[in-house]
């Protein structure tokens, strides 16, 4: 963290100290929203929340260590005063960022994989010199200011997920932390109800490359030609990562093995190294070449590059998380969110880990796919019908009663069921499966699946759940 003083934090986002003893009490750790986060010598920021007010929590972070709130009003506690809380954030953000002028930020956005692909950049950017990352998948306009103030003189690299979810909001995170590096993965169906079309999302995410500057770095997917169309859009430099076409960076010789960890060899610049990935899931592929082309984008040697990819861990959870069960049961926690394209992949990965082993899959319907969704959910059903999948469970309403009708239709001797929720879903999986199961848990996060899985990977809770 940069320090700054309150002083200096309230000229910054011209806000007005109120009930503050000391002006020149430095600012030491980073902001944060949630007061049971705090670390002493933080700031933090009081917004409204979806179910009670920041503000309320002001003294409660003051005890905690911070030294003031970013307060809409005076709240008891040193503060800086502010009209809006949430510009003061980004103001805050782009004075932290102005202070390192060395920093590189790299902004990556995309319909699946961003978290998956930022933890793998932070992993191997560290090669060329010290990065940070956005936390957790705080990808949107107050966990991106969040994640600048984690900032300190050393770094060099900050990595920071973008989020959509309409026309000009990443143009809006471009404008508190400008990139000179941008990274678009994909263009789905993720929010596709919001959007109103993949065209529309294709349109938002690449106002990243848009805020590119002429001596940046664009890295596009050339599998995806939505993406690969916003070459058009930048006056910076290009570099492609691909699998299933001619790029800058690609994947040759792609294998997976019976636990679902696939390797390649990695292609760039005439060069060839091979990797050997310990995340779960063909579709990593993709996000380990395009973390890849970032870091040969900026420099770095074809082997070194794989060699940090091969040593790469999973690091978010609930994306592909898989515990291996006393018993013999596996349990792949995939369930922090999803989408057409998210879930297909894991349901491929589900088939790839198959062996001889009989597999189950709990999937939970996908939010937010406006008109589409009872058509995108059928679409899931039907490949769980054909992918050697031995039993559903489809957790929720009418769309995942039409996942489940699909699926039967197609593969009448598929074992479907159907649940309610979270809680009888985790209910019929305990009756279910049998030592040696392999189990997807998949579906939207407020479906609540995490939870789900979280409890069928505890084999000491399975007696009370039944």
């Amino acid at each position: 963290m940069i320090p700054l003083s309150l002083e200096a934090v309230a000229a910054a986002v011209g806000g007005r100290l109120w009930d503050v003893p000391d002006t020149s009490v430095l600012m030491t750790a980073p902001a944060v929203v949630d007061s049971r986060t705090v670390e002493p010598g933080g700031l933090f920021a009081a917004l409204p929340g979806e179910h009670t007010d920041g503000h309320a929590f002001a003294t409660n972070a003051v005890k905690a260590g911070a030294v003031g709130v970013l307060a809409a009003r005076p709240v008891g506690v040193p503060a800086v005063v502010v009209d809006d809380v949430l510009d003061a954030l980004a103001a805050l953000a782009r004075t932290v960022l102005a202070a390192v002028p060395e920093a590189t930020v790299i902004g990556l956005t995309g319909s699946a994989g961003k978290t998956s692909t930022k933890d793998l950049l932070a992993q191997v950017l560290p090669e060329l010199g010290p990065t940070i990352a956005t936390v957790k998948s705080f990808n949107g306009e107050i966990g991106l200011p969040l994640a600048v103030t984690h900032l300190d003189q050393g770094v060099r690299y900050i990595v920071l997920e973008m989020g959509a979810r309409g026309n000009g909001h990443i143009t809006h995170l471009t404008r508190i932390a400008p990139p000179s590096v941008g990274l678009v993965l994909n263009v789905g169906t993720a929010h596709v109800g919001e959007f109103g079309g993949r065209e529309q999302i294709a349109q938002a995410k690449g106002e990243l490359v848009e805020a590119l500057p002429a001596d940046g770095l664009a890295i596009l997917n050339a599998d995806d030609l939505l993406v690969a169309a916003m070459a058009s859009r930048t006056s910076a430099r290009v570099l492609t990562f691909g699998v299933d076409t001619e790029a800058d960076v690609r994947a040759l010789a792609v294998t997976v093995d019976t636990s679902g960890r696939p390797s390649f060899t990695l292609a760039a610049s005439g060069t060839k190294a091979r990797v050997a990935l310990s995340l779960h899931g063909v579709h990593h592929v993709s996000n380990a070449l395009a973390a890849a082309a970032v870091a040969i984008g900026l420099g770095a040697d074809v082997e070194t590059t794989a060699a940090a990819l091969s040593r790469a861990v999973l690091v978010a959870s609930g994306r592909m998380e898989v515990t291996d069960r006393p018993d013999g049961i596996r349990i792949i926690n995939d369930a922090f969110n999803a989408n057409p394209d998210s879930m297909k992949a894991a349901c491929t990965a589900l088939a790839a880990m198959k062996d001889s082993r009989r597999t189950i899959a709990v999937l939970g319907e996908m939010k937010e796919l406006g008109a589409d969704g009872g058509e995108e959910h059928r679409q899931v059903g039907r490949l769980v019908a054909t992918a050697g999948i031995d039993v559903l469970i489809a957790v929720g309403g009418d769309d995942a009663r039409a996942m489940a009708d699909a699926a039967q239709r197609d593969n009448p001797q598929l074992k479907v069921v159907r649940a309610s929720d979270r809680d009888h879903a985790l209910t019929l999986a305990n009756d279910l499966i049998q030592p040696g199961d392999i189990v997807l848990v998949k579906g939207s996060h407020s479906v609540g699946l995490e939870h789900t899985a979280g409890r069928l990977a505890q084999p000491d809770t399975m007696a009370g759940d039944r």
